[in-house]
Order: C-alpha cells, then sequence, then structure tokens
C-alpha cells in the first residue's frame, strides 16, 4: 500500500480521517459512491472540502493511486469530483488509479479553486509511523 507522504492524516480538530495508517489484514474496504444530501452537517461539508483542497494540492490533475487514502471519505467524492482512471476499475485494491474532474470539482468546491484560496496546511507531525 502506498503512503501518501505529506497529506495531511484528518481534518485538522476533528476525528474525521483522510488516511490510514496500515493495511487492513481483511483487504481494502470498497469505495462506493455516497449521496451528499442538502441537510449534511456543516462540518461533514468542511471536511469534504478540506479533502479536496489536500487532493488538489496533493495531485492536481495527475492520476493517483488509491494508497493510504480513507475508503470512506474518498466514497464522499467518488463518483463526481473523484473518479476513476483505469478500466476496468476495482474499487477494492489500493493499488487502484483515481483522478480528479476538475470542472466537477471546481463547480463542487469552488471556495478550493478560487485565486485567493488558502494554502492547504498540515498539522500531522506525528502521524506517520515507519
Amino acid at each position: 500500500m502506498q503512503k501518501h507522504r505529506g497529506f495531511p492524516s484528518r481534518l485538522t480538530g476533528t476525528d474525521f480521517q483522510f488516511t490510514i495508517r496500515r493495511a487492513s489484514k481483511e483487504g481494502p474496504t470498497k469505495i462506493i459512491r455516497r449521496e451528499r444530501y442538502r441537510d449534511r452537517k456543516h462540518v461533514d461539508r468542511a471536511a469534504d472540502q478540506a479533502f479536496m483542497a489536500a487532493l488538489w494540492a496533493q495531485f492536481g490533475e495527475e492520476t493517483f493511486e488509491r494508497g493510504n487514502l480513507d475508503a470512506a471519505r474518498l466514497s464522499w467524492l467518488f463518483g463526481r469530483e473523484v473518479v476513476p482512471a483505469e478500466d476496468p476499475f476495482d474499487p477494492q485494491s489500493y493499488e487502484a488509479l483515481l483522478r480528479i474532474d476538475a470542472a466537477r470539482a471546481e463547480a463542487s468546491f469552488p471556495a478550493v479553486f478560487a485565486p485567493d484560496a488558502p494554502a492547504v496546511v498540515y498539522d500531522d507531525e506525528d502521524d506517520w509511523d515507519e
């Protein structure tokens, strides 16, 4: 499992996880498309936006491997802003290739793509184990 060094492990000040520390013994959790309803809590929407900002800062429009990115957090964006970059796509593989659909991501999260968007700040100095 590829570990994305420099990627934030969670939304600062919350328990919203962005990465996992180690591969599951039972195998990777399947990435699914989760519906984002309009009545979701503000903090849930903030976590989605922060995760998208981190993805964009780390990968931009380049294809990336799922690796240690959290399947649950990816599932909130999957099929819309984050799409498969290979066919066939295995949603239950740490090696699955993904990419950001920049047009949809910008429409969903305009603040992330604004010219004056704040830089992504990482507060994870103790979150990596070797």
